[in-house]
């Protein structure tokens, strides 16, 4: 059976070291399903590349920039990351679209990472928002502006997956 259909319901097996006691047991509180091994692994590598082409454009952009005869000139590897940052960007729609659909509703469901989550649903929300202006806004300030909170709130996204991935919130 697929793990992202089981329930997660059931009690712990296993040696009981005390004797029961007299209240009731308690219950079990479910579990969000988790992804299968294949979309694990989709969600893993769609975020990291897109993590990995944005840095590697920020570096690009801002460290590998050298002094030509007319002017500053662009590194080479600019255009492909931002290229490559545009691709992975189009399949973090798709994987939004994937948890939104499996993972997000079955974990509020659960009552469990709630608040890791929503802030994670946030984060993914105002990158998707603020890269959608970077590419469609005219005005250089307000640009300036969006990109800085754009590269600094996508480059603390994999503290912020730990931080969601591996909190030991309790259920309500």
């Amino acid at each position: 059976m697929r793990r992202e259909f089981d329930s997660g319901i059931g009690v712990p097996l296993g040696p009981a070291a005390y004797a029961p006691s007299r209240s009731a047991p308690a219950k079990p509180m479910p579990r969000a399903p988790e992804l299968s091994r294949s979309r694990i692994l989709t969600v893993y590598t769609i975020s990291l590349g897109l993590w990995l082409t944005g840095a590697v454009w920020l570096i690009a952009h801002y460290a590998l920039v050298y002094e030509g005869e007319f002017g500053p000139i662009p590194h080479p590897l600019e255009f492909w990351s931002i290229a490559a940052h545009g691709a992975f960007s189009f399949a973090s729609l798709w994987l939004f679209g994937l948890l939104w659909s499996v993972h997000i509703p079955a974990g509020w469901r659960s009552s469990r990472r709630r608040w890791s989550g929503s802030v994670m649903f946030s984060v993914g929300a105002l990158l998707i928002l603020s890269g959608y202006l970077l590419y469609y806004l005219g005005d250089a300030e307000v640009i300036s502006v969006v990109a800085t909170l754009h590269w600094v709130v996508g480059l603390a996204c994999p503290a912020l997956f730990l931080l969601h991935r591996f909190s030991r919130q309790k259920a309500r």
